[in-house]
Order: C-alpha cells, then structure tokens, then sequence
C-alpha cells in the first residue's frame, strides 16, 4: 500500500519534479545532440533515430526550469545541450523549425503554429534560466510568428503551412493557446508588454469570442474564417494534435491561462471565466465511478473518447489550484485532493518515476510506451511548478 502524502506541500511537489525529472535525466540526453524521444517503462528507449519539435522543445523547457529551482549545472547544461540541438537541427535556412527529423534528417517540414509555440517557449524558458544567448532566438521566433503566422484581421494565428509557406485552410484554437502559454513565459523572460498584450488578446479572442460559437465551451477546429468546422477529425477522437469533440483538458488548460494572466495584469471577466469553464469541463468530464477526467466529447455532452489521458488530470490539478485561490472556495481544493489522489493511485509509476500516458476508462495501462514522442512530462512537472508558485512565496515559480 503506497501511503498519501500531503499533494499542497511544496516539499512533496519539489519532491514529485525531481522524482520525474530523475526518470529521464539518465536516459534522455543523446550524445550527439538533443534528446531520445521515446521511452518504455523502464526508461528503454525504443526508436533512436526520431525526433520531434515537439518534444526537443519540451525537454529545454524541463532542464531549464529545473535550474531555476535547484540550480544544479548538469541542468543547465542539459537545457543548453537541447537549445543547441534546436538551432543545428531542428531550424531551416529561413528560421523556420522542422516538425520531425529521422537519423537527423528532415522527415517532415510542415510549419506548424503549434510546434514554434514550443520553440518561444523553450528559448523564453531558457532565458529566464540564464541561457543569454536564447535571447536572439526568441526575438527571431517572434518576428517569424508575426510576419508568417499571424493574422491580424483574425487576431489570432494561422496553424500550418508547406516549406514555401503556403497556408492550408485549416484553423485551430491548440496552437493559439500554447502560443498565448509561451507569450506569458516570453512577457516574465523579458518584461516587454507586447507579450503580455499578444496573451491577453488571445485569451479574450478564444476564451470568449471563439467559445461563444460553441455554446460556451471551445471547439477545436475552424475553417479560414474562424467558423467552427464540426466535420473535421469526425472519425479520429484520439488524434494526437487534432482531436474531435471537446477537448475536457483544453477548457481546463484555458481556465488555468486565465488565472495566470490574471496574476499578471487583473481583469475583471478572467475569473469568473476561468470559473465557468473549468466547472463546465469538470461536469462533462470526470467519472465519479473510476475517479480521473475523460479525454473528449461529443456536441451534446457525451463522451467521445472515455480514455484518461496523463497531460488532462495534470492541468486539472494546476488549474483547480489557482481557481483555490483566485476564489477562496473550498471545493476547488476538493478537486485538487481528488486529482491527486486519483493520479496518485493510477497514472504515476512509483517504481520507475514519471507518470503513465493513457489508462482506459477503468484505469488499466494500454501499453509499456510510457512517453513516446510529444511526451516528457512537460505538463505534470508543469502543474507542480504552477502550484509551488502559489503555496510557496519563497520558489522560483512565482509569477512576478
């Protein structure tokens, strides 16, 4: 019987991080340059020669904020080794950074939205960590979102486009809220507004301009007019990147973006949005039964995809965190002790380290792939950071 610990304490969330991050430091690091991709259980790596924007990213976001916290040099090192691999590998001629690499070749050149939100947050992350030398690549990032990416009609940003940058149709909310996520790391890495106003707008344009099209809640996917386009992903609620339905952990995710931007600059409408939106997705989503969140769901309430995914119920514990404190209200706390101890319970391996990717909707593991590509652990380590920030004034975490 593995005992409970106390999930508010900032000794047990320190704890939990180096827990995690001590799975991967001793199997991530590839020699010749970035990070392996895809780990079992046990930490094996199963395919060496992939690479993914996605999860090179992530990694530069995970050694670098450990540095921040515990100052250790092999961090730093870590994250340096990770940004260093970005820039030789990953980045074209035009600063443009390639989806996916095979044998450190380029696989896939598709520009996707999604995936430079990641490269601003690494290079901000990296920054506020001390990597001096991030502080070009972030600005080059920037411009490149702005002149390629945004679309200023929309005040939004377009997903994707081929190597000669020609756009496809397709519009999705994923990469405006990673991309309003990374604004937020780039504005407390610089202090330059334009960051901070980029967050704000996206998170009014979505949260309440986009979500009111669906009834309240956020759709995923949009035609070029920014109408939501009910059809797309129809038959793929498991879609890694482009779901269907619903997205439980994206109304979570935004409710927790609200809270944080509200920290940064008050508005009055955050809060009570944040509120909505997470209340609305906690109602549609958790199962009372099994304990944990589903993935997905249908228009009319219904679950699309009863799976319980790691990145859901780690958003959930930040999110219902802030929106304890932002609000005084005892039963988000209740949330939080019931995501915590329900994760506790199934997603984390207490014998390895790190945290399982998918249980079916009665808990049970599909697979040994405990993080293939796209997956280290960026949103639990995430959410501890967020609620050390608020349950220790003394961490790094706090948002100044």
């Amino acid at each position: 019987m593995i005992s409970t610990p106390d999930f508010r304490s900032p000794i047990f969330l320190r704890d939990h991080i180096a827990r995690t991050l001590a799975f991967y430091r001793p199997v991530a690091p590839d020699p010749a340059g970035g990070f392996f991709h895809y780990f079992r259980d046990d930490g094996t790596v199963y395919d060496r020669g992939h690479r993914h924007l996605v999860s090179s990213t992530r990694f530069v976001f995970n050694f670098a904020r450990a540095f921040r916290e515990w100052k250790d040099p092999e961090d730093l090192r870590l994250a340096e080794h990770g940004l260093d691999f970005l820039h030789s590998a990953h980045r074209e001629p035009d600063g443009a950074y390639l989806w996916t690499l095979r044998d450190g070749k380029p696989e896939d050149r598709t520009r996707h939205a999604y995936g430079h939100a990641f490269v601003l947050l690494a290079h901000a992350t990296a920054l506020e960590a001390g990597i001096e030398e991030a502080e070009s690549g972030l600005r080059e990032v920037w411009d490149l979102l702005e002149t390629r990416f945004y679309d200023p009609t929309a005040g939004l940003y377009r997903d994707e486009a081929d190597p000669d940058w020609h756009f496809s149709p397709y519009r999705g909310q994923n990469a405006n809220m990673h991309l309003c996520e990374a604004m937020i790391a780039s504005y407390t890495a610089t202090g330059e507004r334009r960051f901070l106003d980029r967050a704000s707008q996206l998170a009014h344009r979505v949260t309440r301009e986009q979500a009111a099209l669906g009834g309240g809640l956020i759709w995923e996917h949009y035609g070029p007019d920014w109408q939501i386009d009910w059809e797309y992903n129809r038959d793929h609620p498991r879609d890694l990147f482009r779901p269907w339905g619903f997205q439980v952990g994206h109304q979570i995710e935004w409710a927790k973006l609200l809270l944080v931007l509200d920290r940064l600059d008050p508005a009055p409408w955050r809060r009570e949005r944040a509120s909505e939106l997470f209340d609305r997705a906690w109602a549609l989503g958790w199962d009372p039964a099994r304990g944990g969140l589903y993935y997905g769901t249908r228009p009319d309430g219904t679950v699309a995809d009863p799976d319980k995914y790691f990145w859901v119920q780690a958003e959930a514990i930040a999110a219902s965190a802030h929106l304890a404190f932002a609000t005084g209200e005892a039963r988000y706390w209740q949330c939080y002790e019931s995501l915590w101890n329900y994760a506790w319970t199934y997603f984390i391996d207490h014998r390895h380290g790190a945290w399982y990717r998918i249980l079916t909707a009665d808990n049970r593991k599909i697979s040994d792939e405990k993080s293939p590509a796209g997956k280290c652990d960026y949103h639990t380590m995430g959410a501890c950071y967020e609620v050390l920030g608020l349950v220790d004034p003394g961490s790094a975490s706090v948002v100044k």
